[in-house]
């Protein structure tokens, strides 16, 4: 299925961020275009998936019985994109970043947990 397919990149990227989130300092300047230039390039395609996932994940728990409703897709999509700025930014603290990654988590498993019992 293609949406396991999704979840499983945005999981290794999500992993691939928080390492750097905790490895990372705050950027010096960040209106720097240099550094801004790097975060679109390493994002965009991260964008792009995320995207994806969130078309195919709405149409999954849209009609179905399953265990997340629309509306947890929704703020699952925001906190994705939250996470990856924020990952490149380190402008949350530690305990909100990692609420935020926990919380995707947490979707990802409810939906992947809804496919197997399809």
């Amino acid at each position: 299925m293609l949406l396991l397919t999704y979840i499983e990149d945005l999981e290794k990227e999500l992993v691939r961020l928080k390492e750097y989130y905790l490895t990372h300092q705050r950027p010096e300047n960040k209106r720097d275009p240099d550094f801004f230039a790097f975060v679109k390039e390493n994002t965009e395609p991260v964008f792009e998936t995320i995207d994806q996932w969130y078309g195919e994940a709405l149409n999954f728990v849209k009609d179905r019985d399953v265990h997340v409703h629309p509306q947890q897709i929704e703020s699952t999509e925001e906190n994705i994109k939250l996470l990856l700025l924020h990952s490149y930014y380190v402008d949350v603290k530690r305990k909100r970043y990692m609420e935020l990654h926990q919380s995707v988590m947490y979707v990802f498993d409810l939906l992947k947990n809804d496919m197997d019992n399809l």
